[in-house]
Protein backbone atom coordinates (compact mmCIF):
# COMPACT_ATOMS: atom_id res chain seq x y z
CA UNK A 1 0.00 0.00 0.00
CA UNK A 2 2.80 2.43 1.00
CA UNK A 3 4.79 1.53 -2.08
CA UNK A 4 1.76 2.14 -4.35
CA UNK A 5 1.21 5.55 -2.65
CA UNK A 6 4.89 6.48 -3.20
CA UNK A 7 4.69 5.41 -6.85
CA UNK A 8 1.55 7.56 -7.22
CA UNK A 9 3.32 10.57 -5.63
CA UNK A 10 6.32 10.12 -7.91
CA UNK A 11 3.99 9.90 -10.91
CA UNK A 12 2.36 13.18 -9.82
CA UNK A 13 5.61 14.96 -8.85
CA UNK A 14 7.38 14.17 -12.10
CA UNK A 15 5.06 16.14 -14.41
CA UNK A 16 4.80 18.85 -11.73
CA UNK A 17 8.59 19.32 -11.78
CA UNK A 18 8.56 19.33 -15.56
CA UNK A 19 5.83 22.02 -15.48
CA UNK A 20 7.75 24.06 -12.90
CA UNK A 21 10.95 23.99 -14.94
CA UNK A 22 9.04 24.79 -18.13
CA UNK A 23 7.47 27.84 -16.48
CA UNK A 24 10.88 28.91 -15.13
CA UNK A 25 12.48 28.54 -18.55
CA UNK A 26 9.69 30.60 -20.13
CA UNK A 27 10.18 33.27 -17.49
CA UNK A 28 13.93 33.26 -18.06
CA UNK A 29 13.53 33.52 -21.83
CA UNK A 30 11.08 36.36 -21.42
CA UNK A 31 13.41 38.12 -19.05
CA UNK A 32 16.37 37.60 -21.35
CA UNK A 33 14.35 38.88 -24.28
CA UNK A 34 13.47 42.07 -22.43
CA UNK A 35 17.04 42.46 -21.25
CA UNK A 36 18.56 42.03 -24.69
CA UNK A 37 16.05 44.46 -26.15
CA UNK A 38 17.19 47.28 -23.92
CA UNK A 39 20.81 46.31 -23.26
CA UNK A 40 22.17 44.75 -26.47
CA UNK A 41 25.82 44.19 -27.19
CA UNK A 42 27.86 47.15 -28.44
CA UNK A 43 27.26 48.12 -32.03
CA UNK A 44 28.57 50.56 -34.51
CA UNK A 45 27.94 54.27 -34.17
CA UNK A 46 25.14 54.13 -36.71
CA UNK A 47 23.07 51.68 -34.75
CA UNK A 48 24.31 52.00 -31.16
CA UNK A 49 21.58 51.65 -28.59
CA UNK A 50 21.07 54.98 -26.83
CA UNK A 51 19.66 53.29 -23.74
CA UNK A 52 22.61 51.10 -22.76
CA UNK A 53 24.62 52.11 -19.72
CA UNK A 54 27.75 49.95 -20.22
CA UNK A 55 30.55 49.00 -17.90
CA UNK A 56 34.15 49.91 -18.63
CA UNK A 57 35.45 48.31 -21.84
CA UNK A 58 39.05 47.66 -22.84
CA UNK A 59 39.60 48.39 -26.52
CA UNK A 60 42.57 48.99 -28.78
CA UNK A 61 42.99 52.73 -28.93
CA UNK A 62 44.73 55.17 -31.15
CA UNK A 63 46.40 58.34 -29.98
CA UNK A 64 44.31 61.49 -29.73
CA UNK A 65 46.77 63.15 -32.12
CA UNK A 66 45.06 61.18 -34.87
CA UNK A 67 41.60 62.45 -33.99
CA UNK A 68 39.37 64.13 -36.50
CA UNK A 69 39.08 67.90 -36.38
CA UNK A 70 36.88 69.09 -33.55
CA UNK A 71 34.32 70.90 -35.65
CA UNK A 72 31.19 68.94 -34.81
CA UNK A 73 30.64 70.45 -31.39
CA UNK A 74 31.30 73.93 -30.04
CA UNK A 75 32.12 74.86 -26.48
CA UNK A 76 29.29 76.02 -24.23
CA UNK A 77 28.34 79.69 -24.75
CA UNK A 78 29.71 80.73 -21.35
CA UNK A 79 33.14 79.41 -22.40
CA UNK A 80 33.17 81.04 -25.83
CA UNK A 81 35.46 83.91 -26.73
CA UNK A 82 32.42 86.07 -27.46
CA UNK A 83 31.26 87.08 -23.99
CA UNK A 84 28.59 89.49 -25.15
CA UNK A 85 25.33 88.32 -26.65
CA UNK A 86 26.09 86.41 -29.85
CA UNK A 87 24.90 87.70 -33.19
CA UNK A 88 21.70 85.95 -34.15
CA UNK A 89 21.54 84.94 -37.81
CA UNK A 90 18.57 86.13 -39.80
CA UNK A 91 16.35 83.17 -40.51
CA UNK A 92 19.08 80.77 -41.70
CA UNK A 93 18.06 77.89 -43.89
CA UNK A 94 17.62 74.84 -41.68
CA UNK A 95 19.19 71.54 -42.58
CA UNK A 96 16.15 69.72 -41.23
CA UNK A 97 12.88 68.85 -42.85
CA UNK A 98 9.91 70.73 -41.40
CA UNK A 99 6.33 69.64 -41.16
CA UNK A 100 4.49 72.69 -42.41
CA UNK A 101 4.83 75.90 -40.43
CA UNK A 102 5.00 74.16 -37.07
CA UNK A 103 8.65 73.30 -37.49
CA UNK A 104 8.17 69.69 -36.35
CA UNK A 105 11.22 67.65 -37.25
CA UNK A 106 11.25 64.14 -38.52
CA UNK A 107 10.92 61.83 -35.52
CA UNK A 108 14.10 60.00 -36.53
CA UNK A 109 16.11 63.22 -36.58
CA UNK A 110 14.71 64.38 -33.24
CA UNK A 111 16.07 61.34 -31.43
CA UNK A 112 19.16 60.78 -33.59
CA UNK A 113 22.41 60.41 -31.68
CA UNK A 114 25.15 63.02 -32.18
CA UNK A 115 27.65 62.44 -34.95
CA UNK A 116 31.03 60.79 -34.38
CA UNK A 117 30.33 58.56 -31.37
CA UNK A 118 33.41 56.41 -31.96
CA UNK A 119 34.86 57.23 -28.53
CA UNK A 120 35.09 54.75 -25.68
CA UNK A 121 36.22 54.96 -22.04
CA UNK A 122 39.96 54.48 -21.52
CA UNK A 123 40.54 54.82 -17.80
CA UNK A 124 42.90 51.94 -17.05
CA UNK A 125 46.12 53.10 -15.34
CA UNK A 126 49.46 53.13 -17.11
CA UNK A 127 52.08 50.40 -16.74
CA UNK A 128 53.97 52.62 -14.27
CA UNK A 129 50.99 52.88 -11.92
CA UNK A 130 51.46 50.96 -8.67
CA UNK A 131 49.22 49.87 -5.83
CA UNK A 132 49.20 52.31 -2.90
CA UNK A 133 52.31 52.34 -0.70
CA UNK A 134 52.12 52.33 3.07
CA UNK A 135 50.17 55.49 3.75
CA UNK A 136 51.55 58.39 5.76
CA UNK A 137 48.32 59.35 7.51
CA UNK A 138 44.54 59.68 7.28
CA UNK A 139 42.47 62.12 5.23
CA UNK A 140 39.07 63.11 6.63
CA UNK A 141 36.69 64.81 4.22
CA UNK A 142 33.65 66.93 4.95
CA UNK A 143 31.74 67.34 1.69
CA UNK A 144 29.58 70.34 0.89
CA UNK A 145 26.75 71.22 -1.48
CA UNK A 146 24.12 69.22 -3.29
CA UNK A 147 24.36 65.60 -4.44
CA UNK A 148 26.45 66.25 -7.53
CA UNK A 149 28.66 68.82 -5.84
CA UNK A 150 29.39 66.19 -3.19
CA UNK A 151 29.91 63.46 -5.83
CA UNK A 152 32.58 65.35 -7.72
CA UNK A 153 34.17 66.53 -4.48
CA UNK A 154 34.45 62.94 -3.24
CA UNK A 155 36.08 61.84 -6.49
CA UNK A 156 38.57 64.69 -6.28
CA UNK A 157 39.42 63.74 -2.69
CA UNK A 158 40.15 60.20 -3.89
CA UNK A 159 42.72 61.71 -6.25
CA UNK A 160 44.09 63.96 -3.50
CA UNK A 161 44.48 60.97 -1.16
CA UNK A 162 46.52 59.24 -3.88
CA UNK A 163 48.70 62.32 -4.43
CA UNK A 164 49.52 62.83 -0.74
CA UNK A 165 49.70 59.08 0.00
CA UNK A 166 46.85 59.10 2.54
CA UNK A 167 44.32 56.58 3.76
CA UNK A 168 40.91 58.06 2.92
CA UNK A 169 38.21 57.78 5.55
CA UNK A 170 34.75 57.40 3.97
CA UNK A 171 33.63 61.04 3.48
CA UNK A 172 30.96 62.75 5.57
CA UNK A 173 28.02 64.07 3.54
CA UNK A 174 26.85 67.64 3.92
CA UNK A 175 24.09 67.94 6.53
CA UNK A 176 24.26 71.70 7.00
CA UNK A 177 23.47 73.09 3.56
CA UNK A 178 20.21 74.59 2.28
CA UNK A 179 18.67 71.11 1.94
CA UNK A 180 19.35 69.92 5.53
CA UNK A 181 19.64 66.28 4.43
CA UNK A 182 20.55 63.86 7.24
CA UNK A 183 21.75 61.11 4.86
CA UNK A 184 25.06 59.41 5.57
CA UNK A 185 27.44 58.12 2.90
CA UNK A 186 26.01 54.59 3.07
CA UNK A 187 22.47 55.97 2.66
CA UNK A 188 23.33 57.38 -0.76
CA UNK A 189 26.30 55.36 -2.04
CA UNK A 190 27.37 51.72 -1.96
CA UNK A 191 30.02 52.01 0.73
CA UNK A 192 31.54 48.53 0.44
CA UNK A 193 31.77 48.75 -3.35
CA UNK A 194 33.44 52.16 -3.07
CA UNK A 195 36.11 50.74 -0.77
CA UNK A 196 36.71 47.58 -2.80
CA UNK A 197 36.68 49.27 -6.23
CA UNK A 198 39.48 51.62 -5.17
CA UNK A 199 41.64 48.97 -3.48
CA UNK A 200 44.36 49.23 -6.14
CA UNK A 201 44.33 53.03 -6.04
CA UNK A 202 43.73 54.31 -2.52
CA UNK A 203 43.21 52.64 0.83
CA UNK A 204 39.74 53.55 2.09
CA UNK A 205 38.41 52.81 5.59
CA UNK A 206 35.00 53.36 7.13
CA UNK A 207 36.21 54.98 10.33
CA UNK A 208 39.29 56.60 11.78
CA UNK A 209 41.17 54.19 14.10
CA UNK A 210 40.18 54.63 17.75
CA UNK A 211 43.68 55.53 18.86
CA UNK A 212 43.61 58.53 16.48
CA UNK A 213 40.04 59.68 16.98
CA UNK A 214 40.92 61.88 19.96
CA UNK A 215 44.36 62.88 18.75
CA UNK A 216 45.53 66.13 17.22
CA UNK A 217 44.13 66.88 13.78
CA UNK A 218 44.62 69.78 11.45
CA UNK A 219 41.56 71.23 9.74
CA UNK A 220 42.71 72.55 6.40
CA UNK A 221 40.84 74.61 3.81
CA UNK A 222 42.47 73.32 0.64
CA UNK A 223 42.93 76.07 -1.92
CA UNK A 224 40.37 76.11 -4.70
CA UNK A 225 41.42 74.64 -8.06
CA UNK A 226 44.81 73.53 -6.74
CA UNK A 227 47.51 71.73 -8.69
CA UNK A 228 49.30 68.41 -8.23
CA UNK A 229 52.35 70.27 -6.90
CA UNK A 230 50.28 72.08 -4.24
CA UNK A 231 48.99 68.81 -2.78
CA UNK A 232 52.29 66.95 -3.10
CA UNK A 233 54.47 69.67 -1.60
CA UNK A 234 52.28 71.91 0.58
CA UNK A 235 49.65 69.50 1.91
CA UNK A 236 52.04 66.53 1.85
CA UNK A 237 54.43 68.38 4.15
CA UNK A 238 51.79 68.39 6.91
CA UNK A 239 52.53 64.71 7.58
CA UNK A 240 55.68 65.83 9.38
CA UNK A 241 53.51 67.13 12.24
CA UNK A 242 50.11 65.45 11.87
CA UNK A 243 48.76 61.97 11.25
CA UNK A 244 45.24 63.19 10.46
CA UNK A 245 44.29 65.95 8.00
CA UNK A 246 40.68 67.11 7.71
CA UNK A 247 39.55 68.76 4.48
CA UNK A 248 37.00 71.38 5.50
CA UNK A 249 35.44 71.41 2.02
CA UNK A 250 35.62 69.11 -0.98
CA UNK A 251 34.11 71.02 -3.89
CA UNK A 252 36.38 72.41 -6.62
CA UNK A 253 39.57 71.73 -4.67
CA UNK A 254 41.41 70.16 -7.62
CA UNK A 255 42.20 71.84 -10.92
CA UNK A 256 40.53 70.61 -14.12
CA UNK A 257 43.60 70.46 -16.31
CA UNK A 258 47.39 69.89 -16.26
CA UNK A 259 47.32 66.89 -13.93
CA UNK A 260 49.21 63.62 -14.53
CA UNK A 261 47.29 61.28 -16.82
CA UNK A 262 46.99 58.57 -14.15
CA UNK A 263 45.42 61.04 -11.71
CA UNK A 264 42.87 62.14 -14.31
CA UNK A 265 41.98 58.53 -15.07
CA UNK A 266 41.66 57.82 -11.35
CA UNK A 267 39.12 60.65 -11.06
CA UNK A 268 37.05 58.93 -13.76
CA UNK A 269 37.37 55.49 -12.17
CA UNK A 270 36.19 56.98 -8.90
CA UNK A 271 33.27 58.81 -10.52
CA UNK A 272 32.02 56.27 -13.04
CA UNK A 273 32.96 52.95 -11.44
CA UNK A 274 33.56 53.26 -7.70
CA UNK A 275 30.92 55.80 -6.67
CA UNK A 276 27.85 53.64 -7.21
CA UNK A 277 24.48 54.44 -5.69
CA UNK A 278 23.45 52.53 -2.57
CA UNK A 279 21.64 49.18 -2.95
CA UNK A 280 18.42 50.60 -1.51
CA UNK A 281 18.38 53.33 -4.15
CA UNK A 282 19.08 50.89 -6.96
CA UNK A 283 16.44 48.57 -5.50
CA UNK A 284 13.94 51.35 -6.19
CA UNK A 285 14.69 50.71 -9.84
CA UNK A 286 14.26 46.96 -9.87
CA UNK A 287 11.26 45.23 -11.38
CA UNK A 288 10.82 41.49 -11.28
CA UNK A 289 7.54 40.23 -12.64
CA UNK A 290 7.21 36.56 -11.79
CA UNK A 291 3.57 36.56 -10.77
CA UNK A 292 2.85 33.45 -12.84
CA UNK A 293 5.17 31.41 -10.62
CA UNK A 294 3.84 30.63 -7.16
CA UNK A 295 5.96 30.55 -4.03
CA UNK A 296 5.05 26.84 -3.74
CA UNK A 297 6.57 26.11 -7.14
CA UNK A 298 9.64 28.24 -6.44
CA UNK A 299 10.33 26.10 -3.39
CA UNK A 300 10.76 23.14 -5.71
CA UNK A 301 14.39 21.93 -5.74
CA UNK A 302 14.07 21.31 -9.48
CA UNK A 303 13.68 25.05 -10.13
CA UNK A 304 15.44 26.67 -7.18
CA UNK A 305 18.81 27.12 -8.86
CA UNK A 306 17.17 28.61 -11.95
CA UNK A 307 15.22 31.04 -9.76
CA UNK A 308 18.50 32.14 -8.19
CA UNK A 309 19.71 33.05 -11.68
CA UNK A 310 16.52 34.98 -12.33
CA UNK A 311 16.59 37.09 -9.19
CA UNK A 312 20.25 38.00 -9.72
CA UNK A 313 19.77 38.94 -13.37
CA UNK A 314 20.05 42.71 -14.07
CA UNK A 315 16.56 44.17 -14.43
CA UNK A 316 15.45 47.50 -15.82
CA UNK A 317 15.19 50.54 -13.60
CA UNK A 318 11.63 51.06 -12.39
CA UNK A 319 11.32 54.75 -13.22
CA UNK A 320 13.12 54.38 -16.55
CA UNK A 321 10.98 51.40 -17.56
CA UNK A 322 7.79 53.30 -16.77
CA UNK A 323 9.00 56.25 -18.84
CA UNK A 324 9.93 53.88 -21.66
CA UNK A 325 6.32 52.68 -21.76
CA UNK A 326 5.51 56.07 -23.32
CA UNK A 327 8.23 55.73 -25.97
CA UNK A 328 11.32 57.88 -26.52
CA UNK A 329 11.51 60.49 -23.78
CA UNK A 330 13.29 63.66 -22.74
CA UNK A 331 14.75 64.13 -19.27
CA UNK A 332 14.40 67.83 -18.50
CA UNK A 333 16.45 69.14 -15.62
CA UNK A 334 14.17 72.05 -14.80
CA UNK A 335 16.23 74.08 -12.36
CA UNK A 336 13.30 76.34 -11.54
CA UNK A 337 13.42 75.68 -7.82
CA UNK A 338 13.28 78.12 -4.92
CA UNK A 339 16.93 77.76 -3.89
CA UNK A 340 18.22 78.28 -7.44
CA UNK A 341 16.10 81.34 -8.11
CA UNK A 342 16.96 82.86 -4.73
CA UNK A 343 20.68 82.24 -5.19
CA UNK A 344 20.83 83.55 -8.77
CA UNK A 345 18.49 86.50 -8.20
CA UNK A 346 16.43 85.57 -11.25
CA UNK A 347 12.88 86.91 -11.02
CA UNK A 348 11.69 87.15 -14.63
CA UNK A 349 8.02 86.20 -14.86
CA UNK A 350 7.51 86.20 -11.09
CA UNK A 351 5.16 88.35 -9.04
CA UNK A 352 6.47 91.10 -6.76
CA UNK A 353 5.62 88.97 -3.73
CA UNK A 354 7.56 86.00 -5.13
CA UNK A 355 10.56 88.19 -5.99
CA UNK A 356 10.52 89.63 -2.45
CA UNK A 357 10.38 86.13 -0.92
CA UNK A 358 13.45 85.05 -2.92
CA UNK A 359 15.33 88.20 -1.93
CA UNK A 360 14.61 87.48 1.75
CA UNK A 361 15.93 83.91 1.39
CA UNK A 362 19.12 85.20 -0.23
CA UNK A 363 19.64 87.80 2.52
CA UNK A 364 19.13 85.23 5.27
CA UNK A 365 21.42 82.56 3.80
CA UNK A 366 24.75 83.41 5.40
CA UNK A 367 27.07 81.52 3.04
CA UNK A 368 25.62 83.17 -0.08
CA UNK A 369 27.99 86.11 -0.48
CA UNK A 370 26.25 88.10 -3.24
CA UNK A 371 23.12 89.80 -1.94
CA UNK A 372 22.39 92.61 -4.41
CA UNK A 373 21.62 91.28 -7.89
CA UNK A 374 20.25 93.03 -10.98
CA UNK A 375 17.74 90.45 -12.23
CA UNK A 376 17.48 91.94 -15.74
CA UNK A 377 21.23 92.11 -16.25
CA UNK A 378 21.59 88.59 -14.86
CA UNK A 379 19.01 87.29 -17.33
CA UNK A 380 20.58 88.92 -20.41
CA UNK A 381 23.99 87.55 -19.47
CA UNK A 382 22.49 84.06 -19.67
CA UNK A 383 22.93 83.47 -15.94
CA UNK A 384 19.30 82.56 -15.25
CA UNK A 385 17.61 79.19 -15.73
CA UNK A 386 14.99 79.08 -18.45
CA UNK A 387 11.46 79.46 -17.12
CA UNK A 388 9.02 76.57 -17.70
CA UNK A 389 7.25 78.71 -20.33
CA UNK A 390 10.54 79.40 -22.14
CA UNK A 391 11.37 75.69 -22.07
CA UNK A 392 8.04 74.97 -23.78
CA UNK A 393 8.80 77.48 -26.53
CA UNK A 394 12.31 76.05 -26.90
CA UNK A 395 11.16 72.41 -27.23
CA UNK A 396 8.44 73.33 -29.68
CA UNK A 397 10.91 75.30 -31.80
CA UNK A 398 13.27 72.32 -31.87
CA UNK A 399 10.40 70.30 -33.30
CA UNK A 400 9.38 68.02 -30.44
CA UNK A 401 5.66 67.26 -30.84
CA UNK A 402 3.17 67.85 -28.05
CA UNK A 403 2.87 64.12 -27.30
CA UNK A 404 6.57 63.87 -26.36
CA UNK A 405 6.98 62.28 -22.90
CA UNK A 406 9.07 64.51 -20.60
CA UNK A 407 10.55 63.48 -17.27
CA UNK A 408 10.99 66.46 -14.95
CA UNK A 409 14.23 65.88 -13.05
CA UNK A 410 13.90 68.45 -10.31
CA UNK A 411 12.74 69.20 -6.82
CA UNK A 412 9.65 71.23 -6.11
CA UNK A 413 9.09 73.75 -8.91
CA UNK A 414 8.71 77.28 -7.56
CA UNK A 415 5.14 78.46 -7.96
CA UNK A 416 3.98 74.92 -8.72
CA UNK A 417 0.95 74.62 -10.98
CA UNK A 418 0.90 78.34 -11.80
CA UNK A 419 4.36 78.46 -13.37
CA UNK A 420 4.07 75.02 -14.95
CA UNK A 421 0.73 75.73 -16.67
CA UNK A 422 2.15 76.95 -19.98
CA UNK A 423 4.65 74.10 -20.31
CA UNK A 424 1.97 71.53 -19.43
CA UNK A 425 -0.44 73.00 -21.97
CA UNK A 426 2.19 72.43 -24.67
CA UNK A 427 3.42 69.06 -23.37
CA UNK A 428 0.75 67.23 -21.33
CA UNK A 429 2.92 64.14 -20.76
CA UNK A 430 4.99 65.70 -17.98
CA UNK A 431 6.19 63.00 -15.61
CA UNK A 432 8.22 62.96 -12.40
CA UNK A 433 9.28 60.43 -9.81
CA UNK A 434 6.28 61.52 -7.74
CA UNK A 435 3.71 60.45 -10.34
CA UNK A 436 5.65 57.52 -11.81
CA UNK A 437 6.08 55.82 -8.44
CA UNK A 438 3.60 55.29 -5.64
CA UNK A 439 3.81 57.03 -2.27
CA UNK A 440 4.84 53.72 -0.71
CA UNK A 441 7.62 53.19 -3.27
CA UNK A 442 9.04 56.65 -2.66
CA UNK A 443 8.55 56.67 1.10
CA UNK A 444 12.09 55.44 1.98
CA UNK A 445 13.61 58.39 0.10
CA UNK A 446 11.16 61.13 1.09
CA UNK A 447 12.70 64.03 3.04
CA UNK A 448 16.18 63.05 1.82
CA UNK A 449 17.05 65.42 -1.01
CA UNK A 450 20.26 63.61 -1.96
CA UNK A 451 18.50 60.27 -2.34
CA UNK A 452 15.66 61.80 -4.35
CA UNK A 453 18.22 63.58 -6.54
CA UNK A 454 19.94 60.22 -7.12
CA UNK A 455 16.71 58.88 -8.68
CA UNK A 456 16.56 61.90 -11.01
CA UNK A 457 20.20 61.34 -11.91
CA UNK A 458 19.55 57.72 -12.93
CA UNK A 459 16.64 58.64 -15.22
CA UNK A 460 18.55 61.58 -16.70
CA UNK A 461 21.55 59.43 -17.63
CA UNK A 462 19.26 56.80 -19.18
CA UNK A 463 17.04 59.21 -21.15
CA UNK A 464 16.98 59.45 -24.95
CA UNK A 465 17.59 63.20 -24.79
CA UNK A 466 18.77 65.21 -21.80
CA UNK A 467 18.07 68.95 -21.64
CA UNK A 468 19.16 71.11 -18.69
CA UNK A 469 17.50 74.49 -18.24
CA UNK A 470 20.60 75.71 -16.36
CA UNK A 471 24.30 74.76 -16.41
CA UNK A 472 24.63 73.85 -12.73
CA UNK A 473 26.11 70.89 -10.85
CA UNK A 474 23.44 68.36 -11.85
CA UNK A 475 23.51 69.41 -15.50
CA UNK A 476 27.29 69.17 -15.70
CA UNK A 477 27.49 65.81 -13.92
CA UNK A 478 24.82 64.21 -16.11
CA UNK A 479 26.28 65.68 -19.30
CA UNK A 480 29.73 64.34 -18.40
CA UNK A 481 28.36 60.89 -17.57
CA UNK A 482 26.47 60.77 -20.88
CA UNK A 483 29.62 61.81 -22.75
CA UNK A 484 31.57 59.08 -20.96
CA UNK A 485 28.96 56.49 -21.94
CA UNK A 486 29.04 57.25 -25.67
CA UNK A 487 28.12 60.91 -26.20
CA UNK A 488 24.39 60.48 -25.78
CA UNK A 489 22.26 63.33 -27.02
CA UNK A 490 22.41 66.28 -24.63
CA UNK A 491 21.01 69.59 -25.86
CA UNK A 492 22.52 72.53 -23.97
CA UNK A 493 20.37 75.65 -24.37
CA UNK A 494 22.26 78.79 -25.36
CA UNK A 495 20.54 80.95 -22.77
CA UNK A 496 22.23 84.18 -23.87
CA UNK A 497 21.01 83.69 -27.41
CA UNK A 498 17.55 82.47 -26.41
CA UNK A 499 16.77 85.34 -24.05
CA UNK A 500 17.02 87.83 -26.92
CA UNK A 501 14.62 85.77 -29.02
CA UNK A 502 12.20 85.43 -26.12
CA UNK A 503 12.44 89.18 -25.58
CA UNK A 504 11.44 89.78 -29.20
CA UNK A 505 8.46 87.47 -28.76
CA UNK A 506 7.34 89.35 -25.64
CA UNK A 507 7.61 92.66 -27.52
CA UNK A 508 5.60 91.31 -30.45
CA UNK A 509 8.54 91.58 -32.85
CA UNK A 510 8.74 87.84 -33.46
CA UNK A 511 6.15 85.08 -33.50
CA UNK A 512 6.43 81.38 -32.89
CA UNK A 513 6.64 79.38 -36.09
CA UNK A 514 9.13 78.26 -38.70
CA UNK A 515 11.19 81.46 -38.56
CA UNK A 516 11.80 81.10 -34.83
CA UNK A 517 12.38 77.36 -35.24
CA UNK A 518 15.00 77.95 -37.92
CA UNK A 519 16.87 80.36 -35.69
CA UNK A 520 16.82 78.17 -32.61
CA UNK A 521 17.80 75.02 -34.52
CA UNK A 522 20.68 76.86 -36.18
CA UNK A 523 21.96 78.13 -32.83
CA UNK A 524 21.85 74.65 -31.29
CA UNK A 525 22.97 72.42 -34.14
CA UNK A 526 26.45 72.13 -32.55
CA UNK A 527 25.26 71.98 -28.94
CA UNK A 528 23.95 68.41 -28.84
CA UNK A 529 26.66 66.46 -27.05
CA UNK A 530 28.99 65.30 -29.83
CA UNK A 531 32.70 64.85 -28.98
CA UNK A 532 34.88 67.88 -28.35
CA UNK A 533 37.84 68.72 -26.18
CA UNK A 534 37.15 70.14 -22.75
CA UNK A 535 37.04 73.92 -22.84
CA UNK A 536 39.96 75.85 -21.38
CA UNK A 537 39.92 79.15 -19.59
CA UNK A 538 38.15 82.20 -21.01
CA UNK A 539 40.59 84.39 -22.98
CA UNK A 540 41.56 87.58 -21.19
CA UNK A 541 41.23 86.19 -17.68
CA UNK A 542 44.24 85.88 -15.38
CA UNK A 543 45.48 83.78 -12.48
CA UNK A 544 42.77 82.18 -10.32
CA UNK A 545 39.98 83.81 -12.34
CA UNK A 546 41.34 82.05 -15.41
CA UNK A 547 41.39 78.67 -13.66
CA UNK A 548 37.82 79.09 -12.42
CA UNK A 549 36.63 79.91 -15.94
CA UNK A 550 37.69 76.49 -17.26
CA UNK A 551 35.08 73.92 -18.17
CA UNK A 552 34.62 71.44 -15.32
CA UNK A 553 36.46 68.13 -15.64
CA UNK A 554 33.35 66.08 -14.84
CA UNK A 555 31.26 67.95 -17.43
CA UNK A 556 33.55 66.75 -20.21
CA UNK A 557 36.15 64.07 -19.39
CA UNK A 558 37.66 64.19 -22.90
CA UNK A 559 40.52 63.80 -23.73
CA UNK A 560 41.66 62.40 -20.37
CA UNK A 561 39.22 59.49 -20.01
CA UNK A 562 37.94 58.91 -23.56
CA UNK A 563 39.90 57.56 -26.53
CA UNK A 564 38.97 57.15 -30.15
CA UNK A 565 38.55 53.51 -31.08
CA UNK A 566 41.16 52.44 -33.64
CA UNK A 567 38.81 50.25 -35.65
CA UNK A 568 35.37 48.80 -35.33
CA UNK A 569 36.76 45.48 -36.58
CA UNK A 570 39.64 45.08 -34.15
CA UNK A 571 39.56 42.36 -31.51
CA UNK A 572 38.28 43.74 -28.25
CA UNK A 573 38.55 42.52 -24.72
CA UNK A 574 35.52 43.45 -22.69
CA UNK A 575 35.51 43.07 -18.95
CA UNK A 576 32.29 41.30 -17.98
CA UNK A 577 30.44 42.65 -14.97
CA UNK A 578 26.90 43.71 -14.14
CA UNK A 579 26.17 47.26 -15.18
CA UNK A 580 25.78 49.56 -12.20
CA UNK A 581 24.99 53.22 -11.93
CA UNK A 582 27.76 55.47 -10.71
Amino acid sequence: MIQRRRRRMVAVDKPRKILVCTVCVIALVGLLTGYVRVFPSPRSSDSSDPHKLPTQHEFNYQKLSAEKKWTEEVAPPYLSKQQSSPHLPKAPVSLHKFDGASGNLDSEKLWKLPEDRDFVPCIQPSSNYTTPDKTRGYLLVRTNGDLNQMRTGICDMVAVARIINATLVVPELDKRSFWRDTSNFSDVFDEDHFINALANDVKVVKKLPKELSSGTKIVKHFKSMSSFKYYRDVIGSLWEEYRVIRAAKSDSRLTNNNLPSDIQKLRCRACYEALRFAPQIEAMGKVISLTLISIHFLASSACFSLFNVLIKFPILQLLVERMRSYGHFIALHLRYEKDMLAYSGCTHGLSNAEAKELETIRDETANWKVKEIDATEQRYRGQCPLTPKEVGIFLNALGFPSETPIYIAAGEIYGGVTHMADLRSRYPLLMSKENLASVAELEPFTNHSSQMAALDYIVSVESDVFIPSYSGNMAGAVEGHRRFLGHRKTISPDRRGLVHLFGQIEKGLLKEGSKLSNRIIEIHKNLQGSPRRRGGSVPGTKSMESTHSEEAFYTNPLPDCLCQRASQNVNTSIRESNRKFS
